[in-house]
């Protein structure tokens, strides 16, 4: 029998799938993960993917060939946007896609900032796309990872300030109450002095 579960990919002692809620999004996630956060026993990605049944999570660096990733940008009647800070990106909460008929699919890059800013730069099939940023004024819960700033955010807290910002009349909390609930239960496994070393002492 594994000692890691089929679901999250974590192991037991840590799955969080008995938290999961299962959530409709009218917004479609594409998450392109880099493939050193797949294992990742704090990686966040999954969380999107379990809860969103029309999300879609792809593996790699250089997504120009990949071949779903380009049958889905090929779709008509689909409106692709990255949600990728830059210079020119425009803050998702002007939401700059209304009154557009076409459905809406937003691609996630999962991965620390040097990796994330590698795989756009590879991936030449994004660069076409509008992008977005979320308000600079958030701020991040990753208590046990190091992040360049407060307002880093994990791949799920962006992906749950985006789908809050473009549709208010839904509830999407239960997408941190999950994140939570794994940095809670990952604090409890870990041996005192990681504990000393990573969690934020002013949490």
């Amino acid at each position: 029998m594994s000692r890691y579960c089929s679901q999250c990919g974590k192991a037991h002692k840590v799955c969080f799938c008995s938290a999961i809620v299962r959530l409709e999004s009218a917004i479609e996630l594409i998450i392109l993960q880099h493939p050193t956060e797949q294992n990742r026993p704090l990686g966040t990605a999954r969380i999107l993917a379990l809860s969103l049944p029309n999300s879609r999570l792809l593996i790699g660096e250089d997504f120009t060939t990949h071949p779903e990733l380009n049958r889905l940008l090929d779709e008509e009647e689909v409106q692709h946007m990255v949600l990728y800070p830059s210079q020119q990106s425009i803050c998702a909460s002007s939401k700059p896609w209304a009154g557009r008929p076409h459905k809406l699919r937003v691609i996630l890059l999962d991965g620390t900032w040097k990796k994330a800013y590698k795989m756009w730069k590879l991936s030449t099939n994004l660069h076409a796309l509008p992008c977005l940023h979320l308000p600079t004024d958030l701020e991040g819960n990753y208590r046990i990872r190091k992040a360049p700033s407060e307002n880093s955010l994990s791949t799920v807290e962006a992906g749950y300030h985006l789908l809050q910002l473009a549709q208010p009349e839904h509830d999407y909390s239960p997408l941190l109450t999950v994140f939570s609930q794994m940095i809670d239960t990952q604090i409890q496994h870990m041996p005192p002095e990681i504990f000393a070393k990573h969690y934020r002492q002013d949490q």
